[in-house]
């Protein structure tokens, strides 16, 4: 679940440009990391949330960047065939509710409220599957919440209770009030929300070693010579002044995942 940007973010901090470009470019640099290393997942889903300063959720945008995924998965499958198509990743490619960021996330919550992605994540957490489903929120949590309420207020608390113990959703700070609600309401969910950790991977953080991930060595190993979708690769997070990898939606939330 993110809340993913154009291809052609616009930093935020740069204080111009259309609403809908201006956002924090590090989904985009956290969702290419996530298409190199889907090899090691058995990905159900793609949603596009509410966020960017217009609060719009856009599937188009993820759309957008498995395009270039397209231009270079063939090539990946010769190194390991479990790459996905970008056929199938589009296939999985929900739509999230505009507005829901934020405060308004509990105001969205409710009867008849039910979204693409809302749908699609009972569907997938109903599956004869008996493997837990990761739900790794980058954003604002409102999907998955709309999916435990309707989950909570259509079925018998037996059938609730299987529901919410397949999953394990790990959350990116709390950046819609769906995210109180659902610690609140359901305490045997399992819900990791880090609200600091995540900046582990941030290239200049206390302790890093800089040089292996500030804009020169991105340029090297990402931007330049390494195929489109590296190409895409932005050069900063929010702050345009710092230039280098962010990746705040990256750590932990599926790369502790990978063994």
């Amino acid at each position: 679940m993110s809340d993913f940007p154009p291809v052609d973010v616009i930093p935020g901090g740069l204080g111009y440009g259309p609403s809908e470009k201006r956002s924090d470019p590090d989904d985009v640099q956290s969702m290419i990391r996530f298409l190199l290393y889907s090899n090691d997942f058995d990905v159900e889903g793609l949603i596009a949330t509410s966020g960017t300063k217009a609060y719009i959720a856009r599937k188009q945008n993820i759309l957008d960047i498995l395009n270039l995924y397209d231009q270079v998965d063939e090539n990946l499958r010769k190194h390991d065939q479990r790459y996905p198509t970008a056929d199938y990743l589009r296939s999985i490619t929900w739509q999230g509710r505009d507005g829901t960021y934020g405060k308004n996330g509990m105001k969205n919550l409710g009867k008849n409220m039910d979204t693409e992605a809302s749908n699609a994540i009972i569907r997938i957490v109903d599956k004869p599957d008996d493997r837990p489903v990761f739900v790794c929120v980058w954003g604002g949590s409102y999907e998955v919440a709309q999916a435990i309420w309707k989950v909570k207020n259509t079925r018998t608390p037996a059938e609730l209770e299987r529901f919410l113990s397949k999953l394990r959703i790990y959350l990116i700070g709390k950046q819609d009030n769906t995210a109180q609600w659902l610690l609140d309401n359901f305490p045997k969910l399992f819900v990791i929300c880090s609200e600091n950790n995540f900046k582990g991977m941030i290239w200049n953080a206390a302790g890093s070693d800089t040089t292996l991930a500030n804009l020169t060595w991105i340029d090297e190993h990402i931007r330049k010579g390494h195929g489109p979708l590296g190409a895409v690769y932005p050069k900063s997070g929010w702050d345009p002044k710092s230039l280098g990898q962010k990746e705040g939606d990256s750590l932990h939330s599926f790369t502790w995942l990978v063994r």
